[in-house]
């Protein structure tokens, strides 16, 4: 992250959290018309169109207070991270508990390299899962994962 993301990140958290929500991650980039701010949030049972708006008419008046980029300017985008964003930190780890994952790994574990199954608890170093065909529990290291994401049943 960059020193502009943590900054804004610090500074939005409990505004963010004050609209029933939260920031999974703050992006500053240069986009194909300008520099861009991303702020991604999330909330139990998913994110709105009109929980967009109502983060972004929250934090745009506190962020020019802010001014993370010095008079610079650059467009505000607030959105959901997207069904299926890679689950990565303790917090990603921690908000899917109960959750059915698809789990990708760099090499075979009980001759399988994708698991899908209900996320029941993880480490720093391992994730627990009860697996769908089997029903049984698996423990995976999760340096050996390549991928995890939310289960997409189509």
């Amino acid at each position: 992250m960059s020193k502009i993301s943590d900054d804004v990140q610090e500074f939005l958290t409990p505004i963010v959290n004050g609209c029933g929500c939260e920031i999974v991650e703050v992006e500053f980039a240069k986009k194909y018309n300008g520099d861009n701010l991303t702020i991604f949030i999330d909330k139990k049972g998913g994110v709105t169109l009109e929980d967009c708006e109502r983060v972004h008419n929250a934090v745009d008046a506190p962020l020019d207070e802010l001014n993370p980029t010095q008079d610079k300017p650059y467009t505000l985008n607030v959105s959901s991270p997207g069904i299926d964003r890679p689950i990565i930190s303790d917090k990603d780890y921690s908000r899917n508990i109960g959750e059915v994952l698809e789990i990708k790994l760099f090499k075979a574990v009980n001759k399988k390299k994708v698991y899908v199954g209900t996320l029941l608890e993880f480490s720093e170093t391992e994730v627990k899962i009860k697996v769908t065909d089997s029903d049984s529990e698996t423990i995976l290291e999760r340096n050996l994962i390549s991928k995890a994401t939310k289960y997409i049943d189509f």
